[in-house]
């Protein structure tokens, strides 16, 4: 009879092929299609024309927005190339940068009718075969990439002792100016400064707080302005804990919003709905693959349900509880952004994927 550990290796074998090869009488120059209910999209993994790499190279796609003229800015962390600017149609337009070298996240601000971008180095890169780790830092530029000011560090203002690492990830800005930095690869905090750098405060963390509301790898925040400007809030992932928090603008707990199986980066809001990348699933079958394959999309509901999961499996909920979501068809290694379009198509930034630029999906209609 064989043993346990080799009928567990049988099942991953046959995932793999299940994941890795074509269904069987597919016919490979069909659509691929994915996603659910009102939320289905056409794959368009060619959105960047082949050959533009030889001006433009990348490493890691991490984040991406798109500014009122159509352009989309994306940050990454090649040596030399770390701002892309792309068009609507997928043709670079630009690609320069050389001073975040552990580029990660990327947040547009509107002031006056001027477009400031805030730029989240953590810290964290990459330098041939080795990785770094160096204190991170967030900055302020305009769309040329003129510096305006970069943010205190947290031990300067009195925030962080000095054995406290930092390393943030991502920045959300607040309709007052105000600015939250989660420290999603450091220490775990929120930090919020004022609209001129300021420090105001720091909430959250992942020790000393109930667990059920810690925050494990604080990767994304988001003001939420859906309830209106008056009634904002901020969500903040704790990726490892496959969920959303919600918080007020000062910093009370308020809810969780589960994504089972999913660890999920930075909420990005449009319309009603909030979408994510998920960069692993939790799936007891594919993590024992070579490669550890995963990678999809969700979609939120204005309640916190999940309506869509682009990539993954059918949202299912028994007795309102969702089930574990997990990679559906191997379309993305490792979702990190996902930028919405006016017309509601998606562009999806990958990390670990080979290099490749980011994936167009065209939504289907409604």
């Amino acid at each position: 009879m064989p043993s346990r550990r080799h009928f567990l290796a049988g099942i991953a074998t046959a995932a793999a092929a299940t994941l890795t090869q074509p269904l069987r009488g597919a016919d490979p120059k069909k659509d691929t299609i994915i996603g659910h209910g009102k939320f289905r999209y056409k794959v368009i993994k060619d959105w960047v024309a082949p050959g533009q790499g030889r001006h433009h190279p990348i490493l890691n796609c991490h984040e991406m927005v798109q500014v009122q003229d159509g352009r989309l800015f994306m940050i990454g962390d090649h040596a030399t190339n770390q701002m892309l600017v792309y068009k609507p149609d997928g043709t670079i337009l630009s690609s320069w940068g050389s001073v975040w070298p552990g580029g990660h996240g990327l947040t547009l601000s509107q002031e006056n009718g001027a477009e400031f971008l805030f730029v989240t180095d953590s810290g964290l890169w990459k330098s041939g075969n080795g990785g770094y780790r160096q204190t991170g830092r967030v900055t302020k530029i305009d769309l040329t990439g003129r510096e305006i000011f970069s943010l205190s560090h947290p031990m300067s203002v009195g925030a962080y002792e000095p054995a406290m690492n930092f390393n943030p990830t991502e920045t959300a800005i607040a309709p007052n100016g105000d600015i939250y930095v989660v420290d999603g690869y450091g220490s775990n905090y929120v930090l919020h400064y004022d609209r001129n750098g300021k420090f105001i405060a720091r909430f959250g963390g992942k020790d000393g707080v109930p667990e059920s509301e810690r925050l494990n790898n604080a990767h994304g925040i988001a003001v939420d302005l859906r309830s209106g400007a008056d009634r904002a809030t901020l969500l903040v992932t704790s990726r490892v804990d496959l969920c959303f928090r919600r918080f007020t603008l000062d910093g009370k707990y308020l809810e969780t919003l589960p994504v089972p199986g999913c660890m999920v980066c930075r909420p990005v809001i449009a319309g009603q709905e909030l979408y994510a990348g998920v960069c692993w699933s939790k799936d007891p079958v594919a993590s024992k693959l070579p490669g550890n394959p995963s990678g999809f999309t969700v979609v939120l509901d204005a309640a916190g349900k999940v309506v869509s999961a682009p990539g993954g499996t059918e949202p299912t909920y028994v007795d309102g509880h969702l089930q574990p979501l997990n990679r559906g068809e191997p379309v993305f290694d490792h979702g990190h952004d996902v930028c919405v379009l006016e017309n509601g198509d998606l562009i999806v930034c990958q990390w670990n994927a080979g290099q490749t630029y980011p994936i167009k999906l065209e939504r289907l209609g409604a």
